[in-house]
């Protein structure tokens, strides 16, 4: 059986190295996402989210494998959970403000994954699953383009010399824009958090 690795494929997107800012050009990509608001530590919609995302995103890998839906016959990894991030006030999220933040959880989906079968995902994780967040989820293109981007390894509460540094390469060359974006390697769940990988990428014009 075929095997897919679509983070294999998209490489220095998803293998920077660690200390070093890469400017990247990102593809447009196809992602589940949810949007919501809040601090992630704390409430229920951030946890939501992340439960439908990954939920959808396997049953429809299973789908596909099976060849039930799309391209049969396929397997393939699915791809990390990723963020973007913002506040309508700057300061609240420099602040580290999180009740105030806003973010939009995404998940990339490989094109074996067809619209189809990440509806037909959706219906069926609704029959086996009460989740709150299927009703919010959307499949969007993602446009990102021209980025800079590191990689951070540790606690997510000792990312701020990173994103600074990440800030002060881009504004030494152009300007800032879109969202701050994380996308998170590791599993938190199981890792130590002076382990946890997570890339830093940062829109710039």
């Amino acid at each position: 059986m075929d095997k897919l690795d679509l983070k294999k494929q998209l490489g220095p997107l998803y293998k920077p190295r660690k200390g070093t800012i890469a400017e990247v050009v990102v593809p447009p990509l196809r992602c589940l996402m949810v949007d919501g608001q809040g601090d992630p530590n704390t409430t229920p919609a951030y946890a939501q989210a992340v439960e439908a995302l990954f939920s959808v995103s396997y049953t429809a890998k299973f789908m596909v494998k099976k060849g039930t839906h799309g391209a049969g016959g396929v397997d393939y990894a699915v791809m990390p959970l990723e963020g973007l991030w913002w506040a309508d006030d700057h300061a609240v999220f420099t602040a580290n403000d999180r009740a105030k933040w806003q973010w939009t959880m995404l998940i990339v989906q490989p094109d074996v994954a067809t619209d189809d079968t990440l509806a037909a995902a959706i219906d069926t994780v609704a029959k086996k699953k009460q989740l709150p967040a299927l009703d919010k989820l959307r499949l969007e293109t993602f446009d990102e383009g021209r980025c800079a981007q590191l990689l951070h390894v540790g606690p997510f509460t000792d990312e701020g010399p990173a994103i600074q540094r990440l800030h002060d390469h881009i504004e030494q060359r152009t300007a800032l824009r879109g969202k701050h974006h994380e996308i998170y390697l590791s599993d938190i769940r199981r890792a130590n958090p002076a382990n946890w990988k997570t890339i830093i990428r940062q829109p710039m014009d």
